[in-house]
């Protein structure tokens, strides 16, 4: 099954276009773990457990592990979600961006090593920097379009003055990604919530591609106006991204339960959008 089949089966056997980030922080880890780095699979795997049947995906983001010396860590959550939630596609959030044998290496570590099922990049550097990854036919890949960070203008948003029908930096990349750059059938694009009017001109450029759309929760996306711009058509494949504010949505002892309470209300949220 390619990582464009697995969505499909996550969404339809857990009703759901979520995606729980997992960004652990030792020091928001509830007061019997605080601080300590070694419970970072527990943590996490307990909010899993508490939430795969909620979600159409699992973002763990690289830095968060590798920052505390927890890439093992890190592989065996992969290998429980793996486990415990077999139909739920893991999107390793790790926005590569590099050419040839480095690149290779990289798609070795996120789809080898790791196991993850797709994987975040920048397309920065151009198609030579994306086709590695490509290779491994099967596997998805995100290219960083239109970002939900306010310097995500400071290029993303640019004009380019020799090509009319995209005229900004990520339509160009939203069309290069529909087309051209898509040889294995498996590529989407980030984009993030708090631009609902360019995640549209997005659609319009790439009608089907699996969008990853953080911003919802804690960086104030609307969802609404989120599902309403993505979902253009019934095959278009949405995917929201909430990560701290339902891992962190209590910091006591009943932190799992409380991510599911925050996880369920969120999906159910997105669902009513529809």
């Amino acid at each position: 099954m390619n990582f464009i089949d697995q969505l499909t089966l996550s969404n339809t056997h857990n009703k759901s276009m979520l995606c729980v980030g997992l960004d652990p922080e030792p020091k928001r880890f509830p007061l019997k773990w605080r601080g300590d780095e070694r419970k970072i699979f527990d943590f996490c795997a307990e909010i899993v457990d508490a939430t795969a049947d909620l979600v159409m995906a699992f973002k763990p983001q690289i830095a968060y592990f590798s920052s505390h010396r927890a890439e093992a860590q890190l592989e065996r959550l992969i290998q429980h979600i793996r486990e415990v939630a077999p139909h739920v596609p893991v999107v390793l959030d790790a926005k590569r961006g590099d050419i040839g044998s480095t690149a290779e290496q990289y798609a070795i570590e996120a789809f080898e090593r790791y196991g993850a099922d797709a994987l975040t990049l920048s397309p920065f550097m151009g198609f030579d920097s994306i086709a590695p990854y490509l290779k491994y036919h099967k596997k998805g890949a995100f290219l960083l379009c239109r970002t939900s960070n306010p310097g995500g203008d400071d290029l993303q948003n640019q004009r380019l003055a020799n090509i009319e029908h995209t005229p900004h930096l990520y339509e160009h990349i939203a069309s290069l990604a529909n087309g051209p750059w898509n040889t294995n059938g498996q590529l989407g694009l980030v984009v993030g919530a708090t631009y609902p009017t360019e995640i549209e001109r997005v659609r319009s450029f790439a009608p089907n591609l699996p969008l990853l759309i953080p911003g919802i929760g804690a960086q104030g996306g609307d969802a609404q106006a989120t599902v309403k711009a993505a979902r253009s058509n019934q095959n278009a494949r949405v995917i929201v991204t909430s990560s701290r504010a339902i891992i962190y949505a209590s910091e006591g002892d009943d932190f799992a339960s409380a991510a599911r309470k925050e996880a369920l209300k969120t999906r159910d949220l997105l669902q009513s959008c529809l």
